[in-house]
C-alpha cells in the first residue's frame, strides 16, 4: 500500500477529513496555500486543511466529516492522518456504498478502508454517484413506487436499497421485479 505524506497526499487521493473546531485550531502560518485559497498545515501525523470547499478537489475526493451541518462556502478546518489517504482513480472500481436507514443517509467509501466488509459491490466514482442518487430517491421520495406492487413501503425501500448496494442491477431492473402484471 502506498504511503502518503506532504509531498503526495494531494495527488489522486480519497480521504475522509475530520472536522476540527476553529477555536481548537491554533492558527499559524500555512505551509502551503492552494490557488483556490485552501491552506495546509503539516504535522508528523497528518495534515490540517482550512477551506471553504470540500468534495472534489482537483483530482481528489475529499469529504469533510462535519460536527454539524456543513454548508459549502463556509470555512472549516479538517484533519487527516497520513494513513487516512487512499488512492483515487475515477475509472477503477474502488468505492462501496453504505446506507443508514434510520438517518436516511447514504455515502460512499474506499474499499481499502477498514469498514469495508467485502459484501457491497465495488463501483467507480461515476457508478457510485449514480447509485447514491437512486438510493436517495428511494429513501426520501414516493413517486418511484407509484406502479409497483407492495404491501409495506418501508420494507420495499429496504429491499430495493439492499439490492442497489449488493448487486450490479440498476434501479430500473430492480423495479421491474415489483411491477404488477
Amino acid at each position: 500500500m502506498k504511503t502518503y505524506n506532504q509531498n503526495n497526499f494531494h495527488k489522486h487521493t480519497f480521504c475522509l477529513w475530520t472536522e476540527v473546531s476553529l477555536s481548537d485550531f491554533e492558527v499559524q502560518q500555512p505551509q502551503f496555500k492552494s490557488k483556490s485559497g485552501s491552506e495546509y498545515y503539516f504535522t508528523d501525523e497528518g495534515v490540517y486543511r482550512m477551506s471553504n470547499h470540500w468534495g472534489r478537489a482537483t483530482n481528489c475526493r475529499w469529504r469533510l466529516v462535519s460536527q454539524g451541518n456543513y454548508k459549502s462556502q463556509h470555512t472549516k478546518v479538517g484533519f487527516a492522518k497520513w494513513t487516512d489517504f487512499y488512492p483515487n482513480d475515477e475509472t477503477a472500481k474502488l468505492f462501496f456504498i453504505q446506507v443508514d436507514f434510520e438517518q436516511k443517509s447514504v455515502d460512499f467509501y474506499h474499499k481499502d478502508m477498514p469498514l469495508y466488509d467485502g459484501k457491497a459491490i465495488l463501483r467507480n466514482a461515476a457508478e457510485a454517484a449514480k447509485t447514491i442518487k437512486n438510493i436517495k430517491q428511494v429513501l426520501n421520495e414516493e413517486d418511484w413506487a407509484k406502479y409497483l406492487v407492495y404491501e409495506d413501503l418501508e420494507e420495499l425501500r429496504m429491499e430495493i436499497v439492499e439490492q442497489l448496494v449488493h448487486s450490479n442491477l440498476n434501479f430500473n431492473e430492480i423495479k421491474k421485479t415489483f411491477y404488477s402484471i
